[in-house]
């Protein structure tokens, strides 16, 4: 049970920094056409299209991110709670 818990803990984790290096791929100019670039794009663009829909950006500044990352976390905690109760 501890693996499984493990597993799912670091995927979240991998996917938290993914998207934050989505967040700084969009302050800095960069190619999109990199292989890495676009794997986390393609990777990072349906979660945070979901978010897009709802959250217009405000001028120049996107909080659809904001709005990911918590509802990531929460998502995180409702899954990875049961599992840890499971271990201990």
């Amino acid at each position: 049970m501890k693996i499984i818990y493990d597993i799912v803990n670091v995927g979240f984790e991998v996917y938290k920094f993914m998207l934050l290096g989505r967040i700084i791929l969009s302050f800095v100019k960069h190619n999109p056409y990199n292989p890495a670039i676009r794997f986390i794009y393609d990777l990072t663009e349906p979660y945070l299209g979901i978010f897009r829909r709802f959250i217009p950006p405000v001028g120049m500044i996107d909080f659809s991110p904001i709005a990911a990352f918590f509802t990531l976390a929460i998502i995180q905690y409702w899954l990875v709670l049961p599992l840890i109760r499971a271990i201990f």
